[in-house]
């Protein structure tokens, strides 16, 4: 049995009332979704909380989900918006992004920096790391989930299109303008 229909049998005996049908879903994806929820919500304790209140909400809503899209794209799009409507109610405070060497590689491509682990590379890396969590920082809130959804990640194109509730081709030009912003920042390092 493959990934998606063991989430499908999952979830109809958890809408049947099976709690630790519920329970393996959660276990499984509880790591994607603070993961997720930790790119818009910088205090990992306030990140639990919100990962916390996705499967809650989630819960709640599974008579509602009637398996048109994957459950990890349904629980991804209850995270997202939980984690902004908790930013909203912070007083529209910005999102902290947390982006790490690893992170940075996916946009600056691999390469460059895995050349040598000498003082200048590592210098370079920390700059380059800097600079990318300048630029999503910077980006409009639509670009700043696509671009996390899509390269952080790793959904694809009809996932993110779900998740964000607008059509690919949006999801390609927010993704299209996210990375070309983030080349902007970038292009002068790299040079």
């Amino acid at each position: 049995m493959g990934s998606e229909e063991l989430d499908s049998e999952l979830v109809r005996r958890a809408q049947a009332g099976d709690k630790a049908a519920f329970d393996l879903l959660v276990r499984k994806y509880q790591q994607k979704v603070i993961n997720l929820v930790s790119r818009f919500v910088q205090d990992p304790s306030e990140a639990q909380d919100v990962a916390q209140e996705t499967f809650i909400k989630a819960y709640r809503a599974l008579n509602k989900f009637r398996g048109d899209s994957q459950f990890y794209t349904w629980i991804y799009r209850i995270a997202a918006n939980t984690a902004k409507n908790h930013l909203a109610s912070r007083s529209r405070k910005t999102p902290a992004w947390s982006v790490d060497v690893e992170d940075a590689e996916h946009f600056a491509g691999e390469s460059g920096l895995k050349e040598y682990d000498n003082p200048e590379n590592l210098l370079l890396t920390d700059e380059i790391e800097r600079t990318v969590y300048k630029a999503i920082e910077n980006l409009p809130e639509d670009l700043k989930t696509a671009i996390t959804l899509r390269e952080l990640e790793g959904l694809s194109y009809e996932d993110i299109a779900q998740v964000m509730g607008c059509p690919i081709g949006t999801v390609r030009s927010r993704i299209f303008r996210a990375r070309d912003a983030i080349d902007k920042e970038l292009r002068p390092l790299l040079q």
